[in-house]
């Protein structure tokens, strides 16, 4: 659905990427977001449109980007782009005052205990908008990494002397280990389990997967993660596991995310960054 005079306006950058056009296919279908009728795209993609639903959204790569500055303003951005271009999309959107939903991994990210001077969220915090900023857009993950970092904060060491093992499989063409996973493995480290996060495995081959019991029209899109920690004597096992195929939960989410920043934006907020946490508690 495109020009709707009360709909958000939204643009979804990373077109013709898949879960870039996922989002766009559903935000196209919604009757209270617009999409913009132009995204940011790689300067290695060589289509000049791309079709969302019937509708041609015109692809302008990140050396022409500063047209965006002479067309129609959009309300909102979506980001889902590539790790590699993180830290040049954020400098745009607070550059130009464009509030965003970062589902892209990639860039200098907040750590807990570190002064945090030249993060993606301290550039956000230094300018005149507001940002959701998730690694994972799905909420029934979301939901059980909240329960774990709960678990960690509450419940230091619970798990010292244990070992951990993290796995991780995405489609062939995820350039970088997932930031669920990084995430969970810093949880886990606060429960007192020693483990790096280089030692994540990563799962990117399509036969690997399928003997893994991805189905195989998941191999293209889909996110299986395990983490199992084992007692020091081997006597307790305990595994966490969370599979989804396809990308649609991440749209649901991602449009969630656009819908409470739109009120932030509304109520005046500037200089705040927020998770999909905050996105799910609605306040």
């Amino acid at each position: 659905m495109l020009e709707s005079e009360e709909a958000i306006k939204v643009m979804v950058n990373g077109l013709p990427g898949k879960v870039a056009t996922v989002v766009a296919e559903h935000i196209n279908e919604s009757k209270n977001l617009d999409l913009f009728p132009y995204a940011l795209t790689g300067i290695d993609i060589s289509e000049k449109t791309c079709d969302i639903n019937g509708d041609g959204i015109e692809l302008i790569t990140a050396d022409r980007r500063d047209e965006i500055k002479r067309r129609k303003k959009p309300e909102i951005s979506v980001d889902f782009t590539h790790p590699s271009a993180v830290d040049s999309n954020i400098e745009f959107y607070c550059q130009n005052r464009l509030p965003f939903v970062m589902g892209t991994t990639g860039g200098k990210r907040d750590t807990p205990g570190e002064d945090n001077l030249d993060t993606i969220e301290q550039r956000v915090r230094d300018s005149e908008i507001v940002a959701v900023i998730a690694p994972n857009m799905a909420k029934p993950i979301v939901l059980l990494q909240e329960m774990i970092r709960y678990a960690s904060k509450t419940f230091p060491d619970a798990f010292k002397g244990y070992s951990l093992g993290t796995v991780e499989s995405h489609q062939k063409g995820k350039a970088d280990t997932s930031g669920t996973a990084k995430a969970m493995v810093d949880y886990f480290n606060k429960l007192g389990i020693p483990f790096k996060k280089d030692e994540i495995v990563m799962i990117r081959e399509p036969y690997k997967q399928l003997i893994m019991g991805i189905p195989k029209d998941a191999l293209t899109g889909h996110g299986w993660h395990t983490y199992t920690l084992k007692s020091e004597n081997g006597s307790v096992l305990l595994r966490f596991t969370h599979n989804v195929n396809g990308r649609d939960v991440y749209a649901d989410g991602t449009i969630d995310a656009i819908t409470y920043l739109n009120k932030k934006i509304n109520a005046g907020e500037k200089g705040k960054v927020y998770s999909m946490m905050d996105v799910l508690k609605g306040k």
